[in-house]
């Protein structure tokens, strides 16, 4: 079993605050792939897993312990990837543009996150937790928000640009606001990053983000 919780935030997320999300086979645990395709197994039993899936349905997995094989699914990607908690809060930001987002935005928000892939995004991404927008022209050209819910932690999750919106500090600004969101909530912020993606950890080391552990990221797909 992990040592931290966040060693396997999908299974302190599914064991603890999402509970109510998980579904269940044997001993392996998964979000509805619906909403978003995180899994975990247990490594004695990496079997069960196959019990819950569908034919061409996807598995991803991203902790700390390597997921080397997973019978009846066959491996589609696989990638290291960072961990980062909050360790100091930085500057609330002070953009009247950024506002909630909701379900009539649901469409918009997922066109967004399939020209930009800031990672797994459905259009029922907001079941999972609120998420904040900035928009220009009518036209939402960035955002952010929650994602998987540990004890005592928030993922901060889907922060993407409009790529004709880049360069303008709009990540980091929706960064910083959804970090001080989950932190009045009373919890910790955490994210992840690819370790091949140095530009993304620098920005969320400048927002007082700290590595905390490296993790390995596995995509597998139901045969």
């Amino acid at each position: 079993m992990p040592d931290h919780p966040l060693d396997c935030p999908a299974r302190a997320a599914l064991t603890g605050p999402h509970a109510q999300l998980a579904q269940r086979g044997g001993t392996a645990l998964r979000y509805d792939p619906g909403l978003i395709p995180f899994a975990c197994i247990d490594p004695a039993h990496p079997e069960d897993l196959a019990t819950l899936a569908a034919p061409g349905e996807i598995a991803v997995f991203l902790q700390k312990a390597r997921v080397a094989t997973l019978p009846g699914f066959t491996e589609t990607l696989r990638a290291d990837a960072v961990q980062l908690t909050s360790r100091t809060l930085p500057p609330a930001p002070d953009d009247p543009r950024i506002t909630p987002l909701g379900p009539r935005d649901a469409a918009e928000m997922l066109a967004l996150a399939e020209a930009t892939r800031p990672g797994p995004f459905t259009l029922r991404a907001l079941e999972l937790g609120p998420f904040w927008g900035i928009r220009h022209e009518g036209r939402l050209i960035a955002m952010a928000g929650t994602r998987m819910a540990a004890p005592g932690f928030t993922e901060i999750s889907g922060v993407c640009t409009d790529p004709s919106a880049r360069g303008q500090g709009l990540a980091r600004r929706l960064s910083a606001h959804v970090a001080h969101q989950i932190t009045a909530a009373g919890s910790t912020p955490f994210l992840h990053a690819f370790a091949s993606n140095p530009a993304a950890i620098a920005l969320y080391e400048s927002l007082g983000f700290a590595i905390r552990a490296e993790l390995a990221c596995a995509i597998f797909e139901k045969l």
